[in-house]
């Protein structure tokens, strides 16, 4: 694989692999908050968020860190007390006395909080209007969740669209090359991914390895009982069994995550527990099953970089769960630390497309980490009868005999096919007895 390349996929994976507090739909409302309030230049007196479906459902049942609380309104009022959009995805993680004085702010204005569903808008699409008398601010955040495309104070546009395309044109070109620009429009391959993971110098990817210990550090937390404490639950009838350790310890770190736990996770393709999945299960299994620092750091790569190309195809936000690519990288690490080929990696992708294609996502909450269990139990058999070389027919489900088509079927489905889902899905939830 020529340099050029593999310095474009390892700058992917850095952009795609981010730390995060929190889960990182409420995390972007917070940050679009922050901005809008900058740009005020003072604490607002009325905030008014208009947020596609995707964003809304993902925000409305979850913790917020150290707070006690779930949904957006504390988000906000943490965002208005001490935002500071520099932080990015770390947005929330704020001192005590901060949440404190949010949650007194909030107690008074509360009421001056508008929070409504904007149709026609990308997936995951945040803007948020502050006002304070007769001047007003606004912040739009689009595609990806730190991602602005449009500022405002007043009638002074300060970041529109065409002023960012402008601007990415302008850092290409200082480059000497347009690398950010290729690295965008690199046409991802499983072969291509499998030869990164497993040919790269290893002083070029070992970067990975900061992962393991901010996830392993949440899911040490999240074993003292968060959530549903399904980590702790499982991990204390384990009884030594490999797999439902490793689960065990996986889900924990998310149990901890969407109960408001204030430790940082790396995230994958903007999800928090997506880069839990990513990174645990391949680590604690390679690590009891006696594999190499090199051979797990490889399998590391190899399942983050092969849930940002499936999650690519799926789109940003969906209706489609996003454990069901990360559980597929899972499946891929799985067989390369039991010294699998590339063909039984290929086997262990379309296995577990036909198991998991229909996991919904049905908004951010605590039992995401049953879905995530879930998801790790299917990449366990899925790679088992996989390097076993025992494949689902191509005439099955989804699944084709290029693995690579295989792929952009679920990428279908969770992009296009589930529009009506999400539909339903927001229905629902909004409309509980």
């Amino acid at each position: 694989m020529e340099e050029s390349l593999r310095r474009q996929l390892r700058q992917l994976i850095q952009n795609e692999v981010v730390l995060a507090t929190g889960c990182t739909e409420p995390v972007a409302v917070a940050l679009c908050v922050a901005k809008a309030c900058e740009t005020l230049g003072c604490k607002p007196e009325h905030v008014e968020l208009r947020l596609s479906k995707n964003v809304y459902k993902n925000a409305m049942g979850v913790g917020i860190p150290g707070t006690g609380m779930i949904g957006l309104p504390i988000a906000v009022a943490i965002a208005v007390v001490a935002g500071d959009s520099t932080r990015q995805l770390e947005v929330l993680n704020v001192a005590s006395e901060q949440v404190e004085e949010a949650k007194k702010w909030l107690a008074n204005n509360g009421g001056n909080i508008t929070i409504g569903v904007k149709d026609d808008c990308d997936k995951l699409y945040i803007e948020c209007e502050c006002a304070s008398g007769s001047d007003k601010a606004k912040a739009i955040i689009s595609h990806r969740h730190t991602n602005f495309i449009y500022v405002a104070r007043n009638n002074d546009v300060l970041l529109s669209q065409a002023a960012v395309e402008v601007l990415q044109k302008e850092i290409a070109n200082t480059t000497g090359e347009d690398e950010a620009q290729a690295m965008n429009n690199i046409k991802l391959t499983a072969r291509m991914v499998y030869e990164y993971a497993t040919t790269a110098p290893l002083e070029e990817i070992e970067f990975i390895r900061e992962t393991v210990k901010y996830n392993d550090a949440a899911s040490e937390e999240g074993l003292k009982g968060y959530g549903l404490r399904s980590g702790k639950i499982l991990m204390e009838n384990a009884n030594g069994d490999l797999v439902h350790t490793v689960v065990a310890r996986t889900v924990a770190a998310s149990d901890a995550r969407m109960d408001g736990c204030t430790l940082s996770v790396y995230s994958n393709s903007g999800s928090g527990n997506q880069g839990i999945c990513c990174t645990l299960p391949v680590y604690n299994y390679g690590k009891e099953k006696g594999c190499s620092d090199e051979q797990i750091t490889r399998a590391l790569i190899l399942n983050h970089l092969m849930s940002i190309f499936i999650k690519r195809g799926i789109g940003r936000l969906s209706a489609l769960c996003g454990i069901v690519n990360a559980s597929i990288g899972v499946a891929c690490g799985i067989v390369y630390l039991h010294g699998g080929s590339f063909e039984q990696m290929g086997y262990a992708i379309k296995n577990l497309i036909n198991t998991l294609a229909g996991m919904v996502c049905d908004g951010a909450k605590p039992s995401c980490a049953l879905k995530m269990s879930t998801g790790i139990y299917s990449a366990f058999v899925c790679a088992e009868l996989a390097y076993h070389n025992n494949v689902v027919d191509e005439t099955d489900g989804l699944s084709e005999s290029d693995v690579d088509r295989s792929i952009q079927n679920l990428g279908r489905l969770g992009r296009e096919g589930m529009d009506e889902v999400d539909e339903m899905v927001l229905d629902i939830m909004t409309h509980k007895a």
